[in-house]
């Protein structure tokens, strides 16, 4: 066994070790796990796993990667997921169990990280996304990534991450890092529970202290947080846009995603806003988190261009 499958069979037991550990601790019959474990023995086996790869250097900080591709010769659906925390907490280990849906379909995964506020203020975060992204594109033949069709997920703060990671034009400024050569474009958008507008976020009711920490002292903050507001880049040509958010949220104001939705009608941008009734800042019960993957499976079944 070669050191990158030997790598996949580690992740994959870990991945499906926490998941058993989880949603099947209380059952003692066999049966009823075999299924569960099967899926884990096919994951590993149809898997390599390539962790901790350097997508950017900026300010003196290494920004990483990890890559799950599928066995085979064709070119993999790819999902770019990126972990929450406000800009200022998490890390891209904590997000992996969100990627375990696409797995199981057999997509390929980029499970990304960033400079949290601590290494750099706003805009770093974005910046690196947009980073992640370019080097999907550049590396799309090395882990066959259909290019065609990637699509861009996270959650809260990695929800915002996602959004502007698949609707900014190149002309914002913010690829400066890592300069494209061309526009480069996602097939679609899942955000969880985003932030739409960071200015909001300042003071007022809506104030949180992660929004003002990613800011920090800058003199031109309302200025910055225009520049990364995904409701600044509303306008025809941007991927359709799936959104999921509890209507209770305290973290994120559930109007955050209600004006982008809303936004989004405005330009004639396919979206869809499933809304969680009651619901606060994620932890959605199984049978809530049951409902919204099936929108996102129908929405990328209707948005995502066909295989050939």
């Amino acid at each position: 066994m070669n050191l990158r499958r030997l790598r996949a069979v580690i992740h994959a037991v870990i991945f499906y070790a926490l998941i058993l550990s989880l949603s099947f601790a209380a059952v003692a019959s066999w049966a009823q796990v075999a299924e569960p474990e099967a899926k884990a023995v096919t994951l590993a086996n149809d898997y390599d796993v390539t962790p901790n790869i350097v997508y950017l250097t900026a300010n003196g900080y290494q920004a990483k990667l990890d890559v799950y591709q599928p066995a085979g010769e064709n070119a993999h659906p790819t999902l770019i997921y990126i972990h929450g925390g406000g800009w200022v907490a998490g890390t891209k280990e904590s997000g992996i169990l969100e990627t375990v849906p696409f797995l199981e379909k057999g997509w390929a995964v980029v499970n990304v990280e960033y400079r949290l506020a601590r290494t750099s203020l706003a805009p770093a975060a974005v910046e690196d996304c947009r980073c992640a992204l370019h080097w999907v594109y550049e590396h799309a033949t090395d882990y066959k990534f259909d290019t065609e069709r990637i699509v861009v997920m996270g959650n809260s703060a990695g929800g915002h991450l996602a959004l502007t990671t698949g609707m900014l034009p190149v002309s914002a400024g913010l690829d400066r890092e890592c300069p494209p050569e061309k526009e480069v474009k996602v097939a679609a958008v899942i955000d969880w529970y985003g932030i739409s507008d960071v200015g909001d976020l300042f003071e007022g009711p809506n104030k949180q202290d992660y929004a003002v920490m990613w800011m920090g002292s800058q003199v031109n903050r309302e200025e910055i947080a225009k520049r990364v507001s995904p409701l600044t880049y509303v306008r025809a040509g941007v991927p359709p846009i799936l959104m999921i958010q509890g209507d209770a949220d305290k973290i994120v104001p559930y109007s955050h995603s209600v004006r982008l939705h809303e936004a989004l009608d405005r330009s004639g941008i396919p979206n869809e806003l499933v809304t969680i009734p009651g619901g606060h800042h994620g932890g959605f019960s199984h049978t809530e988190t049951e409902m919204v993957y099936s929108h996102i499976w129908a929405f990328l079944a209707r948005y995502l261009p066909k295989t050939q």
